[in-house]
C-alpha cells in the first residue's frame, strides 16, 4: 500500500462521522462509475478491488460495468465481492455522478454522462477534439485530468508512476527483441563474464530515462544517458552511487555513441507539444544490424526520424535492419502492475472528495486538484485549452472565491 494511501486512511480514522460521510455531489452518498474503456489497447482500470472494498467502507457507491477489469485481470466477482455493483450496460454506469476512467471520453459517453458530473480521466490535450470539449461544456461537466493533478511537491504523481512503468518496461522490452524468439540477434541483455556488456543509450533523464537506466545497469548493461539537462544528469548519478557516462545532446557524442549501440531508448519529451527528433534516419541507418530501437516517447511524435506508430498486436517493425518498437502506452502492457498503481493514487483523491464533502470543497481544499481542473460548471478552467480552441478562460481560484 502506498505511502499517501496510507496517511489518508489513517486522516479519515480521526475524522468526526458527520464530516466523513458528509453528502457527496448531489444527494447521498458519493456514487461513482467506473466504465469499460472502449479504446484501442487500453488494458488498464482506475481502481482494484481491495480499494473498491476501502472505498465502499467508507460509505461510497461504486457501479462498474461488467469486464472493466478484465484486461487487468481482475474479475467481477472480485469487484462484488468487496461491495462493487457490477452492471451490463454503459448507461447504467454513467447514472453517476462521478465517473472515473482511465482514457478520455468519447461523444458516445459524455452523452450518457448527467448533467454536471464529476469526470476524472485523462484529458490528451494534443489530440482533443473541439465537439468533444463542446460537449462537456453543455453538460456542465467538472473535468479533471489526472495527467494535470499535482502533490503537495508540485510533481505529477499519475505522470510519474507511469513514467517509473514505462522506462522499466522499455528494457525488459529491448531484452525480448534482442534474443531469438522474435527477430533479434541472440542476445542476452546486460553482462556476463567473459561477455562484452550489452551498450544502452538512453535519450532523457526524466522518469523513464531514470527508471529505464536503473533497470539496464541491474542487468550488468553499459549504459549512456542523454539530455540537455545537466541537473537531471547530475541528479541520476547521485542516485545510483556510481559514476557512468552521462552527455548533454552534443551530436557528435550521439554519433558516436549511436553507431555502437545495441538498445536505444527514446525517452526526451522536449518542452513543447511534440517530442523532438534526436535521431535522424542517416544516423538509424549506420546503427548496428538487429540493434533495437524503443521509442517511449511515440506519444509524442518520437525521437526518431524513422518511427511509425505501431499496436500490442504488431508492436515492431524493421528499417535499415534495426528493430522499431513504437506502441504508446507502453503501461497498457503491463496492465495489472498499472491499475495498481493508478488505484493507489486515485483511492486517496476520492476518499478526500467523500471527506470534504463533494468536488467543489475538495477544490478549495487542495491547490493540485485544482491544477488538473480544465472544466468546471462547464467553463474552462485551463489556459492552455482556451487558447487551443479560442474560448474564453475562467480563472478557477476567481470562480471559487479563492485568493493567493
Amino acid at each position: 500500500m502506498a505511502p499517501e494511501f496510507i496517511a489518508q486512511k489513517k486522516q479519515t480514522e480521526v475524522q468526526p462521522q458527520a464530516k466523513l460521510y458528509k453528502k457527496g455531489l448531489h444527494h447521498g452518498s458519493m456514487k461513482i462509475g467506473i466504465p469499460k474503456e472502449v479504446t484501442l489497447q487500453e488494458n488498464r482500470v482506475p481502481l482494484t478491488p481491495s480499494s473498491v472494498g476501502y472505498l465502499t467502507g467508507l460509505g461510497c457507491e461504486i457501479i462498474l460495468q461488467a469486464g472493466c477489469g478484465e484486461n487487468a485481470n481482475f474479475q467481477d466477482h472480485e469487484y462484488s465481492e468487496n461491495g462493487g455493483q457490477i452492471v451490463q450496460s454503459a448507461q447504467e454506469v454513467y447514472e453517476a455522478d462521478t465517473i472515473l476512467k482511465i482514457d478520455p471520453p468519447t461523444i458516445e459517453e459524455i452523452q450518457l454522462m448527467k448533467m454536471g458530473s464529476l469526470l476524472i480521466s485523462a484529458l490528451q490535450i494534443n489530440q482533443l477534439d473541439g465537439v468533444l470539449l463542446k460537449a462537456m461544456m453543455d453538460k456542465k461537466i467538472h473535468g479533471v485530468a489526472y495527467e494535470f493533478i499535482e502533490d503537495q511537491s508540485g510533481a505529477l504523481p499519475v505522470i510519474r508512476a507511469m513514467s517509473e512503468i514505462a522506462g522499466t518496461a522499455s528494457i525488459l522490452l529491448a531484452a525480448e527483441y534482442l534474443n531469438n524468439t522474435h527477430i533479434g540477434k541472440g542476445e542476452l541483455l546486460g553482462g556476463f563474464a567473459g561477455v562484452p556488456p550489452t551498450q544502452v543509450m538512453i535519450l532523457g533523464a526524466g522518469a523513464v530515462g531514470e527508471y529505464a537506466t536503473k533497470s539496464a545497469i541491474g542487468l550488468g548493461a553499459d549504459v549512456k544517458v542523454f539530455d540537455n539537462n545537466v541537473y537531471r544528469l547530475r541528479r541520476l548519478q547521485k542516485s545510483f552511487g556510481r559514476d557512468f557516462y552521462t552527455s548533454t545532446l552534443n551530436p557528435k557524442a550521439i554519433e558516436s555513441s549511436i553507431q555502437r549501440a545495441d538498445v536505444v531508448i527514446g525517452a526526451y519529451a522536449g518542452r513543447q507539444h511534440r517530442a523532438p527528433v534526436i535521431i535522424s534516419e542517416e544516423l538509424v541507418s549506420r546503427m548496428k544490424p538487429k540493434s533495437v530501437i524503443i521509442d517511449v516517447a511515440i506519444d509524442r511524435g518520437g525521437n526518431f526520424e524513422t518511427s511509425e506508430v505501431t499496436s500490442h498486436e504488431n508492436p515492431v517493425f524493421t528499417n535499415y535492419d534495426v528493430i522499431h518498437y513504437c506502441v504508446p502506452n507502453i503501461p497498457s502492457r503491463v496492465s495489472r502492475t498499472a491499475s495498481y498503481a493508478l488505484s493507489n493514487l486515485f483511492s486517496p483523491m476520492l476518499e478526500q472528495i467523500l471527506i470534504d464533502g463533494g468536488v467543489s470543497d475538495a477544490l478549495r481544499s487542495s491547490q493540485g486538484f485544482r491544477r488538473g481542473t480544465y472544466l468546471y460548471k462547464g467553463a474552462i478552467t485551463n489556459k492552455g485549452l482556451s487558447q487551443q480552441f479560442g474560448s474564453n478562460y475562467k480563472d478557477l481560484d476567481l470562480m471559487m472565491g479563492l485568493f493567493s
